[in-house]
């Protein structure tokens, strides 16, 4: 196991591409994008940048559909698990199982757009999410709002964003698991014939994170970040997109809670060392 000689510089700067700001193992990262109803054609699309870019990060993907592959072992080679725009029931008991001790061993979880509308029978989920989606106006132009322009997911955007998206409404507010919004939306800037019938809380949430997350009562408990944007396959594409999903995929690892920052956790990387350009 390598030893921690990494000096941690905690100065993000503003990038298109946030990147680490310390030197630490490659990270690597599953991405689990089974769906049981709906299925964004963006998915693939979604792998494919991700993986693609990822070794400009310091990060290696994987990626499965496969529930069963679940397991104490499979999982404890991740720095980080997200879940890609998964949609109703997509892990059997065992794999609940498993993801739960991975969580409770300081694994970290990442989740995108329609993540939010899965396993919503089961407490862990909505706890480690932070919320359930609830319904959505139709794809349209809206302007998100920077709330914490000093998080690495938040850090390469305008202060305001115009996206073209679905915005996202929520069955609760996050903030009330302690989460923080990162990025709202300016409910003014789209049409919403249902607008205000959610408990999502105000400014409204599209993007937030846990620092210690609520799924599990691990003293260990990793990071949790999520956004609601990523519907379409041109997001995907979006460089600036690009920036906001790989900041928050860094921002969770850099919880020090996995071994690509902690030699001694008992999940994640063991190597080899990965240092920013």
């Amino acid at each position: 196991m390598l030893s921690l000689g990494f000096s941690i510089l905690l100065s993000l700067a503003a990038s298109t591409a946030p990147s680490f700001v310390a030197a630490r193992n490659v990270a690597n990262v599953l991405i689990y994008s089974a769906t049981a109803g709906f299925r964004h054609d963006s998915i693939p699309t979604a792998i494919e940048e991700m993986t693609l870019r990822g070794p400009d990060h310091g990060i290696n993907f994987d990626n499965t559909e496969d529930t069963n592959k679940f397991t104490d072992d499979y999982l404890s080679q991740f720095d980080a698990v997200f879940f890609l725009s998964n949609t109703e029931e997509v892990l059997n008991a065992r794999g609940k199982v498993a993801l739960q001790k991975y969580l409770d061993n300081g694994g970290n979880f990442v989740a995108a757009h329609a993540a939010t509308n899965c396993m919503q029978n089961w407490t862990t989920m909505e706890r480690t999410l932070g919320s359930y989606f609830q319904y959505h106006p139709a794809f349209q132009n809206a302007t998100m709002v920077v709330l914490d322009p000093n998080n690495p997911s938040t850090s390469g955007l305008p202060a305001r964003w115009n996206v073209t998206d679905e915005v996202y409404n929520f069955t609760t507010d996050p903030r009330n698991l302690g989460a923080v919004v990162v990025l709202a939306v300016d409910e003014d800037s789209y049409v919403d014939g249902s607008k205000g019938s959610s408990a999502q809380g105000d400014p409204h949430p599209i993007a937030w994170y846990q620092e210690h997350l609520k799924g599990t009562n691990s003293s260990k408990a990793g990071r949790s970040w999520y956004t609601g944007l990523g519907h379409s396959n041109s997001s995907w594409k979006d460089d600036t997109f690009m920036g906001h999903i790989f900041g928050g995929i860094e921002f969770a690892i850099l919880s020090n809670t996995t071994r690509a920052m902690n030699p001694d956790g008992t999940v994640g990387s063991l190597g080899p060392v990965w240092t920013p350009p």
